[in-house]
């Protein structure tokens, strides 16, 4: 059997690898290269290549399909959100593999044995041919359309993307302390762990699950004067006090849903004692919400 990859990035390069632990040969083939002319066209559109897999950005997918001709090959991409249909009637055998993982060149992947897989074929024969070589790499294989690959794609972002993000945040917090952003690690793998036997939502633990305004008040104000940073201050506010408004009212039913301004007033009311300075509190807040 031959394989060709196509997208020596992240998602390629790993796939490559893998493949290469498990005895699979596969060429892996740069699609900048292959787009401009630079390899011989025989490393792609060659009538022995059995299956192409397609590891280019989505935005390049469309474009490195049009310039394959292999029409006996099975052709398959690893995008989460691109559809099968990117494969026209020029390549009759065709699928997805999309691997549910974050890969960087820089640390190769040997084990993929958890890694989801998601996939989809366009008959049966496909399914069963891209159904096989994803039993090479990994115990945990799920059928999935389209609809269930952009939802997936989307908590992926949530999960992790924006996760790290917040780690990111933290880290910009803790930048002109003594604390090192390793001292965060064991609440970190303790928060990951707990979602293994509870829900999230069950999970779910800080100063806006209590409702506790003064806490809030007090971090947002903190936040506000954090200048010089890799994020302005601003933003580093914003998204707290947004997160805060989310987790606050994802808590409760619509009806008793309440504005994180009106919680943040009765702190600063029950901080000052007196009400004079709520209203700039107030106006600042809803440009932000």
């Amino acid at each position: 059997m031959k394989i060709v990859i196509i997208g020596a990035g992240n998602v390629g390069t790993n796939l490559h690898h893998v493949l290469e632990l498990k005895g699979i040969k596969a060429d892996l083939v740069h699609a900048r290269e292959f787009m401009n002319g630079q390899l011989d066209d025989q490393a792609v559109n060659n009538p022995a290549v059995n299956i192409i897999i397609y590891t280019v950005a989505d935005n390049a997918l469309e474009d490195v399909v049009a310039k394959v001709h292999a029409p006996k090959a099975l052709h398959i991409h690893t995008s989460g959100t691109m559809p099968i249909d990117v494969f026209g009637d020029d390549k009759p055998h065709a699928g997805v593999l999309y691997f549910f993982q974050s890969f960087s060149k820089s640390h190769l992947i040997d084990d993929w044995s958890g890694i989801p897989c998601f996939y989809e074929g366009r008959d049966i024969d496909d399914v069963s041919a891209i159904y096989s070589l994803a039993q090479c790499l990994t115990n945990r294989i799920y059928e999935a359309d389209r609809h269930d690959r952009e939802r997936l794609h989307i908590a992926g972002v949530f999960a992790n993307n924006y996760t790290n993000l917040m780690y990111r945040m933290a880290a910009e917090v803790l930048k002109d302390t003594h604390i090192p952003f390793e001292a965060l690690l064991p609440l970190i793998d303790q928060t990951a762990a707990k979602v293994h036997s509870m829900s999230p939502k069950e999970a779910q633990t800080g100063p806006a699950v209590r409702g506790d305004g003064e806490v809030i008040l007090h971090h947002s104000e903190i936040l506000n004067q954090m200048d010089d940073r890799e994020f302005f201050a601003s933003d580093l506010e914003y998204v707290y006090i947004n997160m805060a408004h989310i987790i606050l009212n994802a808590q409760k039913p619509q009806e008793e849903q309440v504005s994180i301004s009106e919680i943040l007033g009765k702190a600063l009311e029950e901080s000052n004692g007196t009400e004079q300075n709520r209203p700039t509190l107030a106006r600042r807040r809803r440009r932000r919400l």
